[in-house]
């Protein structure tokens, strides 16, 4: 399997570097102050290669608080809004898309 750092990254948009917490699986996204966020309103949006190389080598390297960050699309609108910018990350921000029985 090829490092997300070795992989040709292109960038037709803004995009975000996001992963899943080793902890619990949640997912989360890099924001600008090198850490990690549940809340994708708080994530760095990169629109250049060489950021997002930056971004995504600088998460790669907090492997214990993270699982395999990679770049992932997203749109800003006119107020600033983050949304997501494909149904794979609509999917990962807004949780599973079924309803899960209840335990009795």
């Amino acid at each position: 399997m090829t490092s997300p750092l070795q992989q040709k990254i292109k960038i037709t948009g803004p995009s975000v570097v996001t992963a899943n917490r080793a902890r619990d699986g949640a997912v989360i996204w890099r924001t600008a102050h090198q850490d990690w966020s549940t809340d994708l309103a708080d994530a760095a949006v990169v629109s250049t290669v060489d950021t997002a190389r930056a971004l995504l080598a600088e998460s790669a390297a907090d492997d214990v608080g993270a699982v395999g960050p990679y770049i992932a699309p997203v749109t800003v609108d006119d107020s600033g809004a983050i949304e997501p910018g494909n149904l794979r990350e609509l999917i990962r921000s807004t949780g599973v898309t079924i309803d899960i029985p209840a335990t009795v």
